[in-house]
Order: C-alpha cells, then structure tokens, then sequence
C-alpha cells in the first residue's frame, strides 16, 4: 500500500512561507510515521530534516503534528490514520528551524525555571540511602513523572501561541509532579515561581494538552490542582493536601 506523506520544508530559521513537499512511501499495517519519514530521508531526498532518537516513545525527540494533531512520530502507526495523504508539520507555536525541526530552547528555559529536582532540607540517612516514600506517594507522581518532554501539550495551547512568556503545560506539570512529592520541602517556592501572570493564571482549562499528550498526563487537571494548592496556602492553611485526579492506567 503506498501513502503520500506531505511535509513543509523551510528554510533556516523559517525567514519564509514553507513549500510543500509530497513523497510517496509503501507501508504495512506497522510502518510509524516516523519509519516513513526514515524512508523518505533515506531512499528519496536526504535533505529533509526532523528530530529522533529511540524510537520507543520515550525521549520525545520526533513530536510532530500530523494530520492536525500533536503526535509522537515513533508510535503513530500511518495505516491507523486512515489516510491516503498525511500531513506531516512541525510542532505550531515553536520557532521552526529547518523543515520539521523547531528551536526547543525557550521550551526548555522555561523548565529550568520550575526547579525541576528535588530539594529537602531533611538530612540525608547516615547509611547514605535514597530518602524512601510510601507507594501511595509514590503513586501520585508516577503520571507526572513520566513526562518526556516531547512539546506536544505546550503546542497545542492556544494561549501559549498568543503569549511567548506563559510557562506552558509542559513546565506546570512539572513543577506539579514536585510539589506533590513527599519528600521535597521546597512547596512554598514552588508555589510562589507558578502562581505568577505567566503561570497557572493563564491557563484557559482548554484541555489540548491533556487530549495531546501521548503518555495520558492529565495537565489541565494538574494546573487546576495548583491554582487551589496556590490560594489555600496564600489563605495561610499549610501544606495543601489538594491533589490532580490519578489517571487510571497510572
């Protein structure tokens, strides 16, 4: 079966209106888009760029969108899509670099604001062992956690399309995943970076990114919980024992 792959190709630093490029690739029912791309850079035009590495769902590299929607590249199986013709962009609200390759150093200074380690002013055990937390605890992070980075929430908000300083989906959920970890102390700080006009404020609970993310993070839910978190402790009530639903899976 042979399936048209559309693909914009920019120029450096995208100074121009894209030209669209169509290639047609042969797939099986297992081809991923991201195999098709690998075909098309491999056997008809070496020039096309885009970003991967693993190709199990699990660095985030190759976030595209296609067909209208943020997707991973790697397990995003083209027969499943139901499409002679797939569009293939880079990831909107991004500067694009070249073809399907966006700059991801805004994305990424954003992430760095939200202290993204652990921080706890308990003392270290004298048998030098990770510091423990109960399964429960545990638990409650375990969807945050499993964040890969890959843009797709953070792209597909509209609010970050129209306001470059919003922190975005991506970092918030971030910032979350620690302020729910029992072990850090650093909650009040956390607290103070997020509640800010370019945090948890801006957030419209739009829910893209929660329908956008591959691994079934449930951000908005995550947001939501922050802003409650945020004015419970402005009103003086202490740790705030207000958490985001667990996704069943997690």
């Amino acid at each position: 079966m042979n399936v048209k792959i559309r693909v914009p190709r920019y120029e450096a630093n995208g100074a121009i209106t894209p030209v669209f490029q169509t290639y047609t690739v042969a797939i099986t029912p297992t081809t991923t888009v991201l195999d098709a791309l690998n075909q098309i850079k491999g056997h008809q035009d070496g020039t096309l760029a885009f970003r991967r590495s693993c190709r199990s769902a699990m660095c985030g590299s190759c976030g595209v969108m296609v067909n209208g929607r943020n997707r991973l590249a790697c397990n995003t199986r083209v027969a499943e899509l139901n499409s002679s013709e797939v569009s293939v962009n880079p990831l909107p609200g991004f500067p694009v670099i070249r073809d399907l390759v966006v700059d991801w150093d805004p994305f990424f200074a954003k992430d760095a604001v939200m202290l993204p380690y652990l921080i706890s002013d308990q003392t270290r055990p004298d048998d030098g062992t990770e510091r423990l937390q109960s399964p429960s605890d545990a638990r409650q992070i375990d969807s945050p956690s499993s964040c890969i980075q890959c843009g797709c929430c953070s792209s597909a908000c509209p609010v970050q399309w129209t306001n470059s300083e919003y922190y975005g989906p991506a970092a918030l959920t971030r910032s979350y995943r620690f302020v729910e970890d029992s072990r850090d102390t650093a909650v009040k700080a956390r607290l103070d970076i997020v509640g800010t006009e370019t945090g948890v404020w801006r957030c419209h609970t739009i829910f893209n990114c929660t329908s956008d993310c591959p691994k079934g993070i449930l951000n908005t839910e995550n947001i939501q919980a922050l802003k409650r978190k945020i004015m419970l402790s402005r009103l003086g009530l202490g740790r705030i024992e207000v958490r985001a639903r667990v996704p069943e899976s997690a």
